[in-house]
C-alpha cells in the first residue's frame, strides 16, 4: 500500500527535503506553502500523514491542526508537527489539541519519516483490533451520543450510568480505554480513575476525564488523579474522539518501548536549564549520543511540557527564576503519571544545601554542572538502565495479572505463568544487580550522614562549652559588648547543633522500615499533649480529640509525626489566651481525612508551598522558636505511608494540617 503525505511548509528548502525523504520511502508526497492551500488539498483529498510547520505565512499550524481534529474523518489522521524548539508554549499547545508528534528544527528527515511510518502502522492496525471503550457517565443523551459515534468508527463500546457500575464492568470486560464523566451521583471520576490506577489489571488503561466545568483547577486535578487526558464536554463529540485516538496510540507507544527497551534505542530527555547557553550544549552533548532531547527554559515549562509529553528522564537545574528545580522535581514525584521519571538534578559544587533539598524532594540523581559531560552521560545511562529494568518488571507483572484474569481454564493459567515466571525469574536477576549497587549507594550516604554529624558535633559542643566556660568564669574581664558577641557565638553553636539533629532525625525517618499495624491516634494525642503540659503546667489550652480514630500505620512514626503537628499548634497558640486545638477526621471522597486544628498565630496561604520544605519558615524566630525541620519530617512520614499532606490558614486565624494514611498493613512504601 502507497501512502500520500502532506507536506505543509512555507520554506522551500523544508519542503524538497521533507519531499526527497518521503518519496525515498516509497510515500506520494503533497507539498503546500499556507494553510489556505492545505485546506484545499485536503478538501480533493484526505492525505494519510500530515506534516504541518506551526508558523506558516496565512495562519498558525495549530489552528488547521484544530480544524482537523474537529472533522470526524480528518480527525483519525496522523499529525506531526514541526517548529522551533524554542517555541515551548507552541509545542504543549499543539500536543494539547491532538498531535501525534512534535518535532524541532532542526531536525532529520530520516527521523520525521520514521515516526510517520510508526503512526500510519499503529492507526491501521488500531482499525483491526476493534477495540472495547467503555462509557461511564450519568447522563443518558451524552452517554448514547458518544456510544453512537465510537461505535461509528468501530468501537465496540460498554457503557455505565455510576461510578460503581461502571468499576465493576471494567473489571468484567477489561476494555482497551475508559471515558469516564467527572462528576457522577456516587463517585466523582477522579476517585473513579484513581481506583482503576490502583487495579494491577487496569492500571495501563488509558482514561479520559470529562467535565463540564471550565478552569485550569480541574485539568490540574484530573492530571493528578492518573487521568491520560482531560476533556471538556463543550468541546463536542468529536474533539473527545480525537483524544481518545491519542491516548490509546500513546498507551500503545508506551507499551511497544517497554517490550522493546534497550538502552541503545533512542531516548527522549527532557533538559530544563534557564541559562540558554547551558541548555544549548547539554542538548548538542546529549543528542550527539543519539538522544531526543526536549528544551524547557524554567520550571513552569516543564511541568506544563510533562503534562502533554512522555519523556525517558528530566534533566533539571536546580536555581532557576520562578518555580525552582526542587519544586519542580517535587511537583513531578508528586504525580502518579510522572512519579517513576527518574530526574537528576544539575547544580555547582557550591549549593549543597539546596542540593540536599533536592534530593529530598524526590531526585534519583544529582550532577555538578562543573564535572565533564562525560560523568552526566554516565549517571543517565544509569538511571535509563534503572527505569528499563523496573518498566520491564512491571510489564511482566502486569502480564501476569492479565493472563490470571482473563484465562478460564486452570491448566492455560498454569501454562502462562510458567513462561512469564521464566522470564521474571529472569528479570529479577538482572534487578537485584541494580538493587546491590543501590545498596552500597544507601550505605554511603548513611556513612556520610554519620561522618557529617560527628564531624560537625565536636566544634559545635567545643564552640558552645567554651563560651559558656568564658561566660560564667570570665564574664567580668568582657565588657558588654564583649559579653554580647561571646553569647551571640554560643547561641549560634547550639542553634547549629540543633539543625544537626533535626537533619539526622528527618535522615532516619526515610531510613527506618515500616511496620504496620493498627494504631490509635486519639490515644497517642493524649499521651503527647500530656507530655506539653507538664513541661508547662501554667499554660491553658483547651483540647478537643476526637474518640475511637484509628490507622493502620507504623505506631513509631505516627507518634513523630503527631507530636510534630501538635507541637506546632502548641506553639502558635502561644500567644493567644483562649488557645484551642483540635485532634479529628472526617469522611470525603470515600477516604478518611485526619486534621490537627488551631486558633493560632495562622499564615499565608500565597506561602503554603513552602511550608513542608526542610528549613523553611513563615514566621520570624524573634517570635516563635523552631528549626524549620518538624513539618518537612511529618510530609516524610505521610508520603512513606501513600498518603498526603496539605494545609489551611489565614494569618491570625489559626491552621488545619489535614492528611490522608491509605496504607494498608503490608502496602507501606519503600523508603524514599
Amino acid at each position: 500500500m502507497t501512502y500520500q503525505v502532506l507536506i505543509v511548509d512555507d520554506s522551500l528548502t523544508v519542503r524538497m527535503n521533507l519531499r526527497d525523504a518521503f518519496r525515498a520511502a516509497d510515500f506520494d508526497t503533497v507539498e503546500c506553502a499556507s494553510a489556505a492551500e492545505a485546506r484545499a488539498q485536503i478538501a480533493r483529498r484526505l492525505p494519510d500523514v500530515v506534516i504541518l510547520d506551526v508558523l506558516l505565512p496565512d495562519g498558525n499550524g495549530v489552528d488547521l491542526l484544530a480544524e482537523l481534529r474537529h472533522d470526524q474523518v480528518a480527525a483519525q489522521v496522523p499529525v506531526i508537527l514541526l517548529s522551533s524548539e524554542a517555541e515551548v508554549k507552541d509545542r504543549i499547545r499543539g500536543l494539547t489539541r491532538g498531535a501525534d508528534e512534535y518535532v524541532g528544527k532542526p531536525y532529520e528527515a530520516a527521523y520525521v519519516v520514521a515516526r510517520a511510518t510508526t503512526l500510519l502502522r499503529r492507526r491501521d492496525g488500531a482499525a483491526n483490533q476493534n477495540l472495547t471503550v467503555l462509557v461511564m457517565d450519568d447522563s443518558a443523551t451524552f452517554r448514547e451520543a458518544l456510544a453512537a459515534l465510537l461505535r461509528d468508527v468501530g468501537y465496540q463500546v460498554v457503557t455505565a450510568s455510576s461510578g460503581e457500575e461502571g468499576l465493576r464492568r471494567a473489571a468484567d470486560v477489561r476494555p482497551q480505554a475508559i471515558i469516564v464523566d467527572g462528576i457522577m451521583p456516587d463517585l466523582h471520576g477522579e476517585v473513579v480513575v484513581r481506583r482503576i490506577r490502583l487495579d494491577p489489571g487496569l492500571s495501563s488503561t488509558p482514561c479520559l476525564l470529562m467535565t463540564a466545568s471550565e478552569g485550569a483547577a480541574n485539568e490540574v486535578a484530573a492530571l493528578d488523579a492518573g487521568a491520560d487526558a482531560y476533556v471538556r464536554k463543550t468541546d463536542g463529540p468529536v474533539v473527545v474522539l480525537a483524544r481518545l485516538s491519542a491516548a490509546l496510540r500513546a498507551a500503545e507507544e508506551s507499551r511497544a518501548r517497554i517490550a522493546g527497551a534497550s538502552l541503545a534505542g533512542p531516548k527522549r530527555v527532557l533538559a530544563v536549564d534557564d541559562s540558554a547557553t547551558y541548555l544549548e550544549e547539554l542538548a548538542n552533548q546529549l543528542q550527539q549520543d543519539g538522544y531526543e532531547v526536549v528544551k524547557a527554559r524554567s520550571g513552569e515549562e516543564a511541568l506544563e511540557l510533562l503534562a502533554v509529553e512522555d519523556v525517558d528522564c528530566v534533566l533539571l537545574d536546580l536555581m532557576m527564576p520562578g518555580i525552582s528545580g526542587t519544586e519542580a522535581c517535587r511537583r513531578m514525584k508528586q504525580s502518579p503519571r510522572l512519579q517513576r521519571t527518574p530526574v537528576i538534578i544539575l547544580t555547582s559544587v557550591a549549593e549543597q544545601e539546596a542540593m540536599v533539598d533536592g534530593i529530598n524532594a524526590g531526585a534519583d540523581d544529582f550532577v555538578a554542572k562543573a564535572e565533564n559531560f562525560e560523568l552526566l552521560r554516565a549517571r543517565l545511562r544509569a538511571q535509563l538502565r534503572r527505569k528499563q529494568y523496573e518498566d520491564s518488571h512491571r510489564r511482566v507483572r502486569d502480564q501476569l495479572l492479565r493472563k490470571d484474569a482473563e484465562t478460564d481454564s486452570a491448566r492455560r493459567i498454569a501454562d502462562a505463568r510458567k513462561v512469564l515466571l521464566e522470564e521474571l525469574s529472569r528479570k529479577n536477576e538482572e534487578l537485584s544487580i541494580q538493587t546491590a549497587e543501590l545498596q552500597r549507594l544507601n550505605q554511603e550516604m548513611q556513612t556520610f550522614a554519620y561522618s557529617v554529624s560527628h564531624d560537625l558535633r565536636q566544634p559545635l559542643r567545643s564552640m558552645a562549652g567554651f563560651s559558656q566556660i568564658l561566660l560564667d568564669e570570665y564574664s567580668d574581664s568582657l565588657d558588654e559588648r564583649g559579653r554580647h558577641f561571646l553569647s551571640r557565638v554560643r547561641t549560634g553553636a547550639l542553634r547549629m547543633g540543633e539543625l544537626v539533629d533535626g537533619l539526622l532525625a528527618l535522615s532516619r525517618v526515610s531510613r527506618k522500615p515500616i511496620e504496620t499495624r493498627p494504631v490509635r491516634l486519639d490515644a497517642l494525642a493524649h499521651r503527647i499533649l500530656a507530655r506539653f503540659r507538664e513541661a508547662e503546667p501554667n499554660r491553658e489550652v483547651e483540647a478537643k480529640i476526637q474518640p475511637g480514630i484509628e490507622v493502620s500505620a507504623d505506631p513509631a512514626l505516627m507518634e513523630s509525626m503527631l507530636e510534630n503537628l501538635i507541637g506546632n499548634a502548641w506553639k502558635f497558640t502561644a500567644k493567644r489566651p483562649d488557645a484551642r486545638l483540635e485532634i479529628a477526621s472526617k469522611e470525603s471522597d470515600a477516604q478518611t481525612i485526619y486534621y490537627v486544628r488551631d486558633n493560632g498565630a495562622g499564615f499565608d496561604m500565597a506561602y503554603a508551598d513552602k511550608l513542608f520544605g526542610p528549613f523553611q519558615r513563615l514566621h520570624a524566630a524573634s517570635e516563635f522558636e523552631g528549626t524549620g525541620i518538624g513539618l518537612a519530617t511529618v510530609q516524610r512520614i505521610v508520603h512513606r505511608h501513600g498518603g498526603r499532606i496539605w494545609a489551611e490558614s489565614a494569618p491570625g486565624q489559626g491552621a488545619t494540617f489535614l492528611f490522608t494514611v491509605p496504607t494498608a498493613a503490608g502496602e507501606a512504601r519503600a523508603p524514599e
